[in-house]
């Protein structure tokens, strides 16, 4: 069993036991609460439909970060390029009429191309003035939520409405629904997979790999760092665009105010538990999915305030990093002392 995996297990174990603590001590059952948890996540179709629809920014947004972190770049506006390319999605649901055969992909793309140019503004600035990214990338957050709520106030709001929100888009741009599962799961799954491919296959994501682990060695071995810095922030922030796109086609079809909650900055705590590992975040994606999807239904059958399921993600993710050390110093210990009994032998 991978170190990994181990630390993962046990982490999100430990993280269970002390919700379950916790809760004893307020007076909760917690055997009763994870129960309800779990059942109103995983327990039938539509569940797990909702789900898995949950998981789609989580796990995109997450990938966009993992990339990042992975390759060097701090790219940290996920939320910012989140919101932009839901907005570049709505211009187009709202002005475009096409097919839906066309339009669904015309919008997904439209959310990706404005992901994509709010980090490319970070990018220029890096490569203008040499700001750093981790700073850029915070403020065009801020910059982006202010800007979109901007648009949905006045330009683009629904003069029907009582609260920020634009009309909804054209039905032909809605994410269409097989059964009780929207396909916004299937675009997740495919660029997911395009990702995995790219960054372990490709020449290119050896090269942003080898400059994430160490850019001096990668400029001596020919690689452009500046060409590589570049395309992997338009890269994640594509990624983050595209989250945008899908919650907004799969879910409201309108921009509204709070589109997307804390599914960015989730997607970077993800990133961070995972260690900038694609399947690890595909799956922490789905675990943490599954804790606010089940959330509601916890607090309708125990009592327990769904606030709680904010607690235990923050546990589990102290848990599984401090754990993921804690491992890396006992293994690295081991082979110091067998390789020192080896050396006396």
């Amino acid at each position: 069993m991978s170190k990994k995996l181990l630390s993962g297990l046990s982490g999100i174990l430990v993280a269970l036991i002390i919700g379950a603590i916790v809760m004893l001590g307020q007076g909760y059952n917690p055997i009763a609460t994870y129960g309800a948890l779990f059942k109103y996540s995983w327990g039938g179709l539509y569940p797990l439909a909702t789900m898995l629809k949950n998981s789609v920014p989580l796990v995109l947004t997450g990938l966009s970060a993992s990339v990042a972190f992975a390759s060097g770049p701090v790219n940290l506006g996920q939320p910012g390029q989140f919101l932009i390319g839901a907005l570049f999605a709505t211009v187009g649901g709202l002005y475009l009429d096409l097919p839906p055969v066309l339009m669904v992909p015309a919008l997904l793309l439209l959310s990706m191309l404005g992901g994509a140019l709010w980090s490319g503004v970070a990018a220029l600035l890096r490569r203008l003035f040499n700001m750093d990214e981790f700073i850029t990338t915070l403020m065009l957050n801020m910059i982006a939520d202010f800007f979109t709520y901007w648009a949905i106030s006045y330009p683009l709001f629904d003069r029907t409405a009582f609260s920020p929100m634009t009309p909804a888009i054209n039905r032909a741009g809605w994410m269409p629904v097989i059964g009780q599962f929207n396909t916004s799961v299937l675009v997740m799954v495919i660029a997911f997979v395009v990702i995995l491919f790219v960054f372990n296959r490709w020449t290119a994501g050896y090269e942003w790999r080898l400059t994430g682990q160490n850019s001096i060695f990668a400029r001596i071995g020919g690689i452009d760092i500046n060409k590589n810095y570049v395309t992997v922030m338009l890269v994640t922030g594509a990624l983050a665009g595209l989250a945008g796109g899908l919650v907004l086609m799969a879910g409201p079809h309108r921009f509204l105010k709070g589109l997307g909650a804390n599914y960015a900055w989730d997607g970077v705590m993800i990133a961070v538990v995972a260690n900038n590992g694609l399947i690890a975040t595909l799956l922490y994606g789905l675990f943490f999915s599954t804790l606010q999807t089940g959330a509601l239904g916890m607090e309708l059958i125990t009592a327990v305030p769904s606030e709680f399921i904010q607690v235990l993600q923050a546990v589990t993710v102290l848990v599984i990093v401090a754990g993921r050390e804690t491992i890396d110093i006992i293994v690295d210990r081991s082979v110091r002392r067998r390789k020192v009994r080896e050396r006396t032998a």
